[in-house]
Protein backbone atom coordinates (compact mmCIF):
# COMPACT_ATOMS: atom_id res chain seq x y z
CA UNK A 1 0.00 0.00 0.00
CA UNK A 2 1.68 3.56 -1.07
CA UNK A 3 2.11 5.83 1.44
CA UNK A 4 0.16 8.88 1.91
CA UNK A 5 1.55 11.99 0.57
CA UNK A 6 2.53 14.47 2.83
CA UNK A 7 0.56 17.62 3.56
CA UNK A 8 3.21 20.89 3.47
CA UNK A 9 1.94 24.17 3.91
CA UNK A 10 3.43 27.16 2.51
CA UNK A 11 4.14 30.71 3.92
CA UNK A 12 5.22 33.54 2.22
CA UNK A 13 3.71 31.99 -0.98
CA UNK A 14 3.83 34.67 -3.27
CA UNK A 15 7.92 35.31 -3.04
CA UNK A 16 10.52 34.14 -4.33
CA UNK A 17 11.08 30.78 -3.00
CA UNK A 18 7.68 30.47 -2.37
CA UNK A 19 6.71 30.57 -5.92
CA UNK A 20 9.77 28.06 -7.04
CA UNK A 21 8.35 25.64 -4.51
CA UNK A 22 4.68 26.16 -5.85
CA UNK A 23 6.14 25.34 -9.57
CA UNK A 24 7.51 21.90 -8.73
CA UNK A 25 5.61 21.02 -5.55
CA UNK A 26 2.52 20.78 -7.84
CA UNK A 27 4.07 18.51 -10.30
CA UNK A 28 2.23 15.12 -9.78
CA UNK A 29 6.07 12.86 -8.94
CA UNK A 30 6.57 15.02 -5.82
CA UNK A 31 3.58 12.91 -3.95
CA UNK A 32 2.78 15.72 -1.60
CA UNK A 33 -0.64 18.10 -0.91
CA UNK A 34 0.21 21.35 -0.71
CA UNK A 35 -1.25 24.61 0.67
CA UNK A 36 0.23 27.74 -0.15
CA UNK A 37 -0.67 31.20 1.54
CA UNK A 38 0.23 34.40 2.18
CA UNK A 39 -0.46 37.56 4.40
CA UNK A 40 -3.67 37.98 2.46
CA UNK A 41 -4.80 34.02 3.90
CA UNK A 42 -2.83 33.61 6.75
CA UNK A 43 -1.12 36.92 8.81
CA UNK A 44 1.64 34.54 10.49
CA UNK A 45 1.85 37.65 12.83
CA UNK A 46 -1.50 37.05 14.55
CA UNK A 47 -1.25 34.43 16.98
CA UNK A 48 -5.19 34.01 16.42
CA UNK A 49 -5.06 33.48 13.09
CA UNK A 50 -1.85 31.14 12.95
CA UNK A 51 -3.71 29.17 15.68
CA UNK A 52 -7.32 28.92 14.13
CA UNK A 53 -5.80 28.09 10.99
CA UNK A 54 -3.97 24.89 12.95
CA UNK A 55 -6.77 24.06 14.49
CA UNK A 56 -8.75 23.95 11.06
CA UNK A 57 -6.02 22.32 9.20
CA UNK A 58 -3.44 19.08 9.72
CA UNK A 59 0.14 19.62 7.85
CA UNK A 60 3.06 17.10 8.25
CA UNK A 61 5.14 19.87 7.46
CA UNK A 62 5.20 24.10 6.94
CA UNK A 63 7.85 25.99 4.71
CA UNK A 64 7.69 29.13 6.46
CA UNK A 65 9.05 31.26 3.49
CA UNK A 66 7.37 34.79 4.70
CA UNK A 67 9.57 37.58 5.43
CA UNK A 68 10.57 40.97 5.76
CA UNK A 69 13.19 41.50 2.95
CA UNK A 70 14.08 45.20 2.67
CA UNK A 71 17.24 45.36 3.98
CA UNK A 72 17.57 49.05 3.63
CA UNK A 73 14.10 49.92 4.92
CA UNK A 74 13.89 47.85 7.67
CA UNK A 75 16.64 50.52 9.79
CA UNK A 76 13.86 52.64 9.48
CA UNK A 77 11.84 49.94 10.49
CA UNK A 78 12.68 48.01 12.50
CA UNK A 79 9.54 47.33 14.52
CA UNK A 80 8.05 45.66 11.51
CA UNK A 81 11.22 43.82 10.49
CA UNK A 82 11.20 41.84 14.11
CA UNK A 83 7.45 41.15 13.81
CA UNK A 84 7.64 39.36 10.48
CA UNK A 85 11.10 38.06 10.75
CA UNK A 86 11.90 37.41 14.68
CA UNK A 87 8.19 37.51 16.58
CA UNK A 88 6.19 34.98 13.71
CA UNK A 89 8.67 32.32 13.62
CA UNK A 90 7.91 31.97 17.41
CA UNK A 91 4.15 31.30 17.02
CA UNK A 92 4.66 29.56 13.89
CA UNK A 93 7.18 26.93 15.63
CA UNK A 94 4.61 27.24 18.62
CA UNK A 95 1.84 26.13 16.51
CA UNK A 96 3.96 23.64 14.79
CA UNK A 97 4.83 21.90 17.92
CA UNK A 98 1.60 21.83 18.88
CA UNK A 99 0.43 20.09 16.60
CA UNK A 100 3.09 17.64 15.11
CA UNK A 101 4.08 19.82 12.56
CA UNK A 102 7.79 19.80 11.26
CA UNK A 103 9.05 23.01 10.27
CA UNK A 104 11.69 24.55 7.45
CA UNK A 105 12.54 28.07 7.96
CA UNK A 106 14.35 30.32 5.74
CA UNK A 107 17.47 32.53 6.92
CA UNK A 108 20.00 34.31 5.32
CA UNK A 109 23.76 34.49 5.53
CA UNK A 110 23.03 38.53 6.93
CA UNK A 111 23.19 37.13 10.54
CA UNK A 112 27.28 37.29 10.14
CA UNK A 113 29.56 40.18 10.46
CA UNK A 114 31.80 39.03 7.11
CA UNK A 115 34.87 39.35 9.15
CA UNK A 116 35.87 35.78 8.40
CA UNK A 117 37.74 34.99 5.43
CA UNK A 118 36.85 31.05 5.23
CA UNK A 119 33.38 29.77 4.79
CA UNK A 120 30.90 29.85 7.21
CA UNK A 121 29.64 26.81 9.11
CA UNK A 122 26.55 26.32 11.03
CA UNK A 123 28.59 26.50 14.33
CA UNK A 124 30.37 29.62 13.50
CA UNK A 125 29.78 32.57 15.79
CA UNK A 126 26.82 34.90 14.58
CA UNK A 127 26.84 38.72 14.73
CA UNK A 128 24.27 40.70 12.55
CA UNK A 129 24.87 44.23 11.22
CA UNK A 130 21.96 45.25 10.10
CA UNK A 131 18.12 45.37 11.64
CA UNK A 132 17.25 42.89 8.63
CA UNK A 133 20.01 40.40 10.53
CA UNK A 134 19.25 40.79 13.87
CA UNK A 135 15.52 40.04 13.13
CA UNK A 136 16.18 36.85 11.13
CA UNK A 137 18.50 35.94 13.93
CA UNK A 138 15.66 36.42 16.42
CA UNK A 139 13.76 34.13 14.32
CA UNK A 140 16.15 31.54 13.85
CA UNK A 141 16.82 31.39 18.00
CA UNK A 142 12.85 31.03 18.21
CA UNK A 143 12.31 28.31 15.88
CA UNK A 144 15.36 26.13 17.39
CA UNK A 145 13.91 26.69 20.87
CA UNK A 146 10.51 24.95 19.68
CA UNK A 147 12.43 21.84 19.20
CA UNK A 148 10.87 20.77 16.00
CA UNK A 149 12.21 23.69 13.20
CA UNK A 150 14.89 22.84 11.21
CA UNK A 151 16.54 26.52 9.70
CA UNK A 152 18.13 26.73 6.19
CA UNK A 153 20.10 29.80 5.76
CA UNK A 154 20.74 30.64 2.30
CA UNK A 155 22.65 33.49 0.66
CA UNK A 156 21.79 35.81 -2.08
CA UNK A 157 18.37 34.49 -3.32
CA UNK A 158 17.02 35.57 -7.10
CA UNK A 159 14.00 34.35 -9.30
CA UNK A 160 11.82 35.51 -11.90
CA UNK A 161 9.84 37.04 -8.82
CA UNK A 162 9.73 40.02 -6.51
CA UNK A 163 12.84 42.07 -6.30
CA UNK A 164 15.95 40.63 -6.61
CA UNK A 165 19.65 41.50 -7.84
CA UNK A 166 19.80 39.88 -11.15
CA UNK A 167 15.95 41.35 -12.28
CA UNK A 168 17.46 45.22 -11.36
CA UNK A 169 20.89 44.74 -12.95
CA UNK A 170 18.76 43.25 -16.34
CA UNK A 171 16.68 46.12 -16.25
CA UNK A 172 19.51 48.83 -15.46
CA UNK A 173 21.81 47.14 -17.87
CA UNK A 174 19.08 47.03 -20.74
CA UNK A 175 18.71 51.34 -20.23
CA UNK A 176 22.01 52.53 -19.33
CA UNK A 177 25.68 52.02 -21.03
CA UNK A 178 27.55 51.65 -17.77
CA UNK A 179 26.53 50.00 -14.28
CA UNK A 180 28.55 51.00 -10.88
CA UNK A 181 28.94 47.72 -8.48
CA UNK A 182 30.85 46.77 -5.54
CA UNK A 183 33.72 44.34 -5.63
CA UNK A 184 34.28 44.31 -2.02
CA UNK A 185 31.60 42.34 -0.90
CA UNK A 186 31.52 38.90 -1.43
CA UNK A 187 29.10 35.40 -1.62
CA UNK A 188 27.32 33.19 -3.48
CA UNK A 189 24.04 33.81 -5.51
CA UNK A 190 21.27 31.03 -5.21
CA UNK A 191 18.89 30.15 -7.43
CA UNK A 192 15.42 29.94 -5.82
CA UNK A 193 14.47 26.83 -8.03
CA UNK A 194 17.54 25.03 -6.38
CA UNK A 195 16.81 25.63 -2.75
CA UNK A 196 13.07 24.63 -3.61
CA UNK A 197 14.54 21.39 -5.00
CA UNK A 198 16.63 20.31 -1.88
CA UNK A 199 13.49 21.49 0.54
CA UNK A 200 11.16 18.88 -1.13
CA UNK A 201 14.09 16.41 -1.20
CA UNK A 202 13.93 16.43 2.59
CA UNK A 203 10.32 16.24 2.57
CA UNK A 204 10.08 13.64 0.58
CA UNK A 205 12.62 11.59 2.73
CA UNK A 206 10.75 12.39 5.12
CA UNK A 207 11.69 11.63 9.11
CA UNK A 208 15.38 10.37 8.03
CA UNK A 209 16.30 13.75 6.33
CA UNK A 210 14.58 16.40 9.25
CA UNK A 211 17.07 17.23 11.77
CA UNK A 212 16.00 20.83 14.01
CA UNK A 213 19.41 21.94 13.51
CA UNK A 214 20.69 24.53 11.45
CA UNK A 215 22.25 23.81 7.33
CA UNK A 216 23.70 25.86 5.16
CA UNK A 217 22.71 25.95 1.56
CA UNK A 218 23.62 28.24 -1.60
CA UNK A 219 24.70 27.62 -5.03
CA UNK A 220 28.44 26.52 -5.27
CA UNK A 221 31.62 28.60 -5.97
CA UNK A 222 32.20 32.34 -4.98
CA UNK A 223 32.06 35.53 -6.73
CA UNK A 224 31.90 39.14 -5.96
CA UNK A 225 28.38 41.33 -6.89
CA UNK A 226 30.50 42.57 -9.67
CA UNK A 227 31.16 39.60 -10.73
CA UNK A 228 27.96 38.28 -10.80
CA UNK A 229 26.60 42.21 -12.10
CA UNK A 230 29.61 40.83 -15.10
CA UNK A 231 27.91 37.35 -15.60
CA UNK A 232 24.34 38.63 -15.73
CA UNK A 233 24.91 41.24 -18.53
CA UNK A 234 27.75 38.56 -20.16
CA UNK A 235 24.86 35.83 -20.57
CA UNK A 236 21.96 38.36 -21.24
CA UNK A 237 24.17 40.16 -24.22
CA UNK A 238 23.94 43.44 -23.38
CA UNK A 239 26.28 46.31 -24.22
CA UNK A 240 26.56 47.54 -20.82
CA UNK A 241 29.98 47.96 -19.19
CA UNK A 242 30.18 46.92 -15.28
CA UNK A 243 32.58 49.25 -13.54
CA UNK A 244 34.13 47.85 -9.92
CA UNK A 245 33.93 49.78 -7.19
CA UNK A 246 34.35 49.71 -3.32
CA UNK A 247 31.48 49.53 -0.80
CA UNK A 248 32.59 53.21 0.25
CA UNK A 249 31.32 54.68 -3.01
CA UNK A 250 28.13 53.22 -2.67
CA UNK A 251 26.74 53.98 1.05
CA UNK A 252 23.24 52.38 1.84
CA UNK A 253 21.47 52.33 4.87
CA UNK A 254 21.96 49.26 6.02
CA UNK A 255 25.79 47.41 6.61
CA UNK A 256 26.29 44.26 4.39
CA UNK A 257 28.61 41.95 5.40
CA UNK A 258 32.21 41.52 3.30
CA UNK A 259 32.18 38.35 2.99
CA UNK A 260 29.40 35.77 3.64
CA UNK A 261 30.31 32.49 1.61
CA UNK A 262 28.26 29.62 3.88
CA UNK A 263 30.10 26.35 4.19
CA UNK A 264 27.83 23.82 2.43
CA UNK A 265 29.21 20.70 3.84
CA UNK A 266 26.71 19.52 6.59
CA UNK A 267 23.90 19.59 3.71
CA UNK A 268 25.43 17.18 1.35
CA UNK A 269 26.54 15.13 4.83
CA UNK A 270 22.58 14.65 4.87
CA UNK A 271 21.30 14.26 1.58
CA UNK A 272 22.84 12.87 -1.98
CA UNK A 273 22.98 16.29 -3.70
CA UNK A 274 25.03 17.87 -6.51
CA UNK A 275 25.08 21.64 -5.66
CA UNK A 276 24.74 23.41 -8.77
CA UNK A 277 27.68 25.89 -9.89
CA UNK A 278 26.08 29.40 -9.43
CA UNK A 279 27.36 30.61 -12.92
CA UNK A 280 25.82 27.68 -14.23
CA UNK A 281 22.39 28.53 -12.41
CA UNK A 282 22.39 31.97 -13.52
CA UNK A 283 22.87 30.38 -17.30
CA UNK A 284 19.87 28.25 -16.74
CA UNK A 285 18.02 30.85 -15.27
CA UNK A 286 18.83 33.24 -17.56
CA UNK A 287 18.09 31.11 -20.61
CA UNK A 288 14.29 30.51 -19.79
CA UNK A 289 13.67 33.81 -18.76
CA UNK A 290 15.21 35.84 -21.63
Amino acid sequence: MAASPSRVLVTGANGQLGTALRKRATKPANHLVATFTDFNELDITSDQQVDNFFQQNHFDYLVNCAAYTAVDRAEDEPEKAFLINGYAPGLLAEACKSHGTKLFHISTDYVFDGMSNSPYHESSPVNPLSVYGKSKLMGENKVLESGVGMVIRTSWLYSTTGNNFVKTILRNASSKAQLNVVFDQVGTPTLADDLAAVLLQIIEKGDSSFRPEIFHYSNEGVCSWYDFAYEIVAIAGLPCRINPIETNDYPTRAIRPRYSVLSKEKIRNLLPIEIPYWRDSLKTFLKEML
